[in-house]
């Protein structure tokens, strides 16, 4: 039975959060025709098109009316292709060519092809999860996360099942495990590194304590290769870390893979990107590098080569673990909690220090180089390592060196020995927020932190973290108290000259 007006509800991706919107769809006499209000930009008002071409091959009617689609609510700015669906269920609830009863409780997402198939649309994880909070069921394109029997494949199939044949889908936890990509993670580990068991102690004391990493050495060396393979000692993220991984990857586009079987995420930006490629930006807004890498790792190879801006602009989501970005119709905030591996040449040439390589740098152009990372973000990296090239007599005889399912095990034991000590003293802050007196170092620490900070006139920030950083090296040891001897390898960690 036709009616006047009728609304669906369906929601609209801002940043990485989904918000409500009613599809509000009012019949009228008129001349034919389709008029689309409530800030939409040129994606959404192009929907009538599709709507409409997607009738003619479903075999439905195009009502001769003038159509009046509203997006409400009306200040908030509409983006995305994904309203293509909700509107052509409202037109046909609209002019009674579809039963109404079922439609109330569901939401309705996707884009319309002009043969009337559904397609995928950014932000299916944040749709979901905006369903599941309002008690609705996400009705959408195959491959959405909460549809069972492929999703709706095509405008005909959900009319059909809105119509008695078939059953409408049902709502699932919007998180789903998958070991599809276990195999790609697990094909990588440390015991292909050999001669690098310095290098491998500072992997394993970043991870343990979320330390920002950086690697000094000549081209070569194995930096890169390290890099890639600091994931495999990490945890597998737990529920609540990968709901937050999966929704900003949705909303940014990207293929889930790998995060859906628990994997944290490993993000390597060329050195070129842009501002906004790093921590977001564009329109419609989409997440940046630095938000990708939320509860994983952010790569950065070849530090220096990247734009001064670029990396100064990593200082806030280093310190608050997101990025707020201000824009005229309003604030968008990003999670952005990374750890920040890096890896950079001592020199342009990148042999300068090497004894079997001559540096042909001047010293104006090593320090030119030097400096472009700059002293904000230096101090927000905890630990320094210099990597030499490895052996190349122990490359050939095919060693192996210590492998990742060895220093996992060690990272592990390091954070539930954390998660103990904290837990005991009743208090929820992590060690990377506590100053020097609540990291418990004893005596002859506090001299030895005093004595190196007073020698290499270390600013309050480098002094607070080399606490923090002798705190993960007492985690793995097990010790209740920092001494000087955890004391003195941070401090070998930071003391660098260089860089």
């Amino acid at each position: 039975m036709a009616r006047d007006s009728y609304a669906a509800k369906t929601g609209v991706l801002r940043g990485v959060e989904a918000l409500p919107v009613m599809v509000e769809v009012n019949a009228s006499n008129g001349i034919p025709g389709v008029t689309i209000v409530g800030l939409a930009d040129t994606a959404v008002l192009e929907a009538r098109h599709r709507v409409r071409c997607a009738f003619r091959e479903c075999g439905f009617e195009w009502p001769r009316a003038h159509l009046t689609v509203n997006l409400a609510p009306s200040e908030l700015r509409k983006t995305g292709t994904g309203f293509d669906l909700p509107i052509a269920v409202a037109i046909l609830a609209c002019t009674g060519q579809i039963p109404t009863k079922d439609l109330e409780s569901c939401m309705f997402v996707g884009e319309l092809a002009l043969s009337g198939a559904v397609c995928g649309t950014r932000g299916m994880v944040a749709f979901e999860r905006l369903a599941m909070e309002q008690g609705l069921t996400l009705v959408g394109p195959p491959g959405a996360l909460s549809t069972v029997n492929g999703g709706m494949r095509s405008l005909e199939s959900l009319v059909m099942l809105l119509q008695g044949v078939g059953t409408l889908p049902l709502a699932k936890p919007f998180l789903k495990q998958s070991n599809d990509d276990e195999d790609v993670v697990s094909a990588i580990d440390f015991a292909d590194v050999i001669d690098q068991d310095l290098a491998k102690r500072a992997f394993v004391i970043a991870a343990s304590g979320d330390h920002g990493l950086l690697m000094v050495g000549p081209p070569g060396a194995g930096k890169s290769m390290m890099a890639k393979r600091m994931p495999t000692i990490l945890s597998p993220m737990d529920e609540k870390e990968q709901a937050e991984a999966l929704v900003i990857h949705s909303a940014a586009g990207l293929e889930l893979g790998c995060l859906r079987g628990g994997a944290r995420p490993f993000r390597a930006p060329h050195h070129a990107i842009s501002l906004g490629g790093m921590i977001g930006g564009g329109r419609p807004m989409r997440p940046g590098e630095a938000s990708l890498a939320h509860k994983g790792v952010l790569f950065l190879d070849e530090l220096p080569e990247f734009g001064p801006r670029v990396l100064q602009s990593l200082r806030q989501p280093l310190e608050e673990h997101e990025v707020r970005l201000v824009r005229v119709d309003g604030t968008y905030v990003f999670p952005s909690d990374f750890m920040l591996v890096a890896a950079a040449n001592p020199c342009p040439c990148g042999y300068l220090g090497d004894p079997d390589h001559p540096c042909t740098c001047s010293a104006a152009r090593i320090q030119a180089y030097q400096t472009r990372i700059g002293g904000p973000l230096m101090d927000r990296i905890d630990v320094l390592v210099d990597v030499a090239r490895p052996d190349s007599s122990r490359i050939i005889a095919g060693e192996k060196g210590m492998s990742s399912k060895q220093m996992a095990v060690q990272v592990a034991a390091a954070r539930e020995y954390g998660s103990w000590r904290r837990a005991r003293e009743d208090e929820d802050k992590p060690d990377r927020a506590r100053t020097v007196p609540e990291l418990h170092l004893d005596s002859p620490a506090k001299a030895a932190l005093e004595g190196v900070a007073k020698r290499l006139g270390l600013g309050g920030r480098n002094i607070v973290r080399i606490a923090r950083v002798a705190r993960t090296v007492a985690d793995l040891d097990e010790s209740d108290m920092v001494t000087r001897d955890h004391v003195m390898e941070a401090c070998a960690y930071r003391t660098r000259t260089t860089l």
